[in-house]
């Protein structure tokens, strides 16, 4: 069966683009294309493409986000607001990705100052004020630079609060500041029902708007590929496979259940968490390390214990134990 042609762009036009901003027409598109191409292309530019962001925080002293630093007007709270809002763009192949900042003698921190201790990074923003202090204070902070994609809220990252002392940071790392797009009639010979389609980039610098938005569209085609007749198949869990998993959920579940008082914990170890409400092998996975070294008593020996014993059953910290139902019977 022939399938009739469609009227499409022969090329993609960029009308303008610089490092931060880029407008591209797409004509003629067949009536309804317009907005099928540029709101599938807009949702992949805004939340899919890579870029690098602050995850984790470490300030000498400070053990939450809640906390003030003497001389230094702003709390740690929006030290960390601004910090997320710094722009780092990959300019080496140095694999470290912390940076220790440490700034003295100066009236404010800026985005600026982290720069002077990288190699690895160009910073986008410099001109961003982190901070604002006494020339007195010696300001040192530590910084986790990851690789993401997105928006990722600072539950997600909280592996980073691991090493203690550091923490964790809701991570903006997409590239892309604004997308807009608009769908304008265009005539085609006699016709003039056919689409012509804008797209409006707006980039943090890091990535040019022409190579993000052919990352998009590379995201797309490789997405739309599976639904090709080549790689299209029907696959079904087979019987025992399902017995599989229903015995791996039975097993994790039980050993989720487990009672504290039934392991082999110290003394001091078990009394920290039995006042702090923690029964269950269950109770105590869900939990985050940050969350533990608040509890009265507890102490870097009691943790050392409990990761070695949390690791020794096959779990980590932080764990979604809500799908195996533990409250229920």
């Amino acid at each position: 069966m022939s399938i009739l042609a469609f009227q499409m762009p022969d090329k993609v036009v960029m009308e303008k683009a610089d490092d931060f901003h880029g407008l591209f027409e797409f004509k003629p598109l067949e009536k309804g294309y317009g907005v099928t191409i540029g709101n599938a292309l807009r949702r992949i530019l805004l939340s899919s493409l890579e870029g690098y962001a602050v995850t984790a925080v470490k300030i000498p002293g400070v053990l939450h986000e809640f906390s003030s630093i003497e001389g230094v007007v702003e709390d740690v709270s929006e030290i960390i607001l601004n910090l997320k809002m710094v722009r780092f763009k990959k300019v080496s192949d140095v694999v470290d990705n912390k940076i220790v900042v440490n700034v003295k003698n100066a009236k404010q921190l800026t985005a600026g100052d982290i720069g002077k201790f990288t190699s690895a990074f160009q910073i986008l923003n410099p001109e961003l004020v982190i901070c604002n202090m006494d020339e007195s204070v010696n300001m040192e902070v530590e910084l986790v630079i990851e690789k993401g994609r997105g928006y990722v809220p600072a539950e997600e990252n909280k592996v980073n609060e691991q090493a203690i002392g550091f923490i964790s940071v809701d991570a903006i790392f997409t590239p892309i500041k604004n997308v807009k797009y608009s769908i304008e009639n265009t005539r085609v010979e006699q016709k003039t029902d056919y689409e012509r389609l804008l797209i409006d980039i707006q980039t943090d610098g890091s990535i040019h708007p022409e190579d993000a938005l052919k990352g998009a569209a590379k995201i797309l085609i490789q997405h739309f590929m599976l639904f090709s007749d080549q790689t299209m198949t029907f696959d079904t869990m087979k019987p025992e496979e399902e017995n599989t998993v229903d015995e791996e959920y039975l097993h994790m579940r039980k050993l989720l259940k487990t009672p504290l008082a039934d392991l082999d914990l110290s003394v001091r170890a078990y009394n920290c968490l039995k006042s702090a409400d923690v029964r269950t092998l269950g109770d105590l996975v869900k939990l985050d390390i940050s969350e533990m070294m608040k509890f009265r008593n507890f102490g870097k020996k009691s943790l050392t214990e409990l990761e070695q014993l949390v690791s020794d059953k096959g779990l980590s910290f932080g764990m979604d134990v809500s799908k195996y139902k533990l409250d229920e019977d």
